[in-house]
């Protein structure tokens, strides 16, 4: 990336060997990243919110994770896009992490088209984008999700990160404490 810390924070030579990786600290750096994006928009302090977003973009941790996220966490990891590219051993990793410090957000490049089949026998489109693409979507996630997670209504459940199954009892319990209250709906 063109303003990507080349070696991160602290840190003292470039990435030779996958093993070598604290993951501890670099899971560190991000949450606490993410924290003070979170508080900074909750406070309504917009230029904070924008320098810490632009520093979750170009940060070493971040790179790191999501190429882990990608290429070992991810149930698709192998599957290739159109590039035919797939990241299995460690030697590729430190070689997609070199690649991406290079890479520009912006320059997308095209998706495989796989249609698969419905219930009712039809198909469907699906879109597979390459490796490089995946890593930088998950950047780019990085930086905003904790802003909009930030913005959201408190009792709002559907697909949010550490939102769980006891939201809704929680939910439900306090419109039975309180007869005045009333649910509209409630989806499981």
């Amino acid at each position: 990336m063109k303003d990507r810390v080349q070696l991160g924070i602290g840190a003292e030579k470039p990435l030779q060997n996958w093993a070598d990786i604290n993951w501890q600290l670099v899971k560190k750096r991000v949450r606490n990243l993410r924290q003070r994006i979170y508080r900074a928009t909750k406070n309504q302090q917009w230029n904070q919110v924008r320098s810490l977003m632009k520093l979750m973009l170009r940060s070493f941790s971040n790179l790191l994770l999501s190429v882990r996220r990608i290429t070992q966490e991810n149930q698709g990891k192998n599957t290739a896009g159109i590039d035919g590219q797939i990241v299995i051993t460690p030697e590729q990793r430190v070689n997609l992490v070199k690649q991406m410090q290079e890479h520009k957000l912006w320059q997308v490049h095209p998706t495989l088209r796989v249609y698969i089949p419905k219930a009712n026998g039809k198909l469907r489109p699906l879109g597979i984008p390459p490796i490089a693409n995946r890593v930088a979507q998950t950047i780019v996630k990085n930086a905003l999700e904790p802003s909009w997670e930030a913005r959201f209504e408190s009792h709002s459940y559907g697909f949010r990160p550490g939102v769980r199954f006891v939201g809704y009892k929680l939910t439900l319990k306090r419109v039975e404490d309180y007869p005045q209250s009333y649910l509209v709906a409630l989806t499981i």
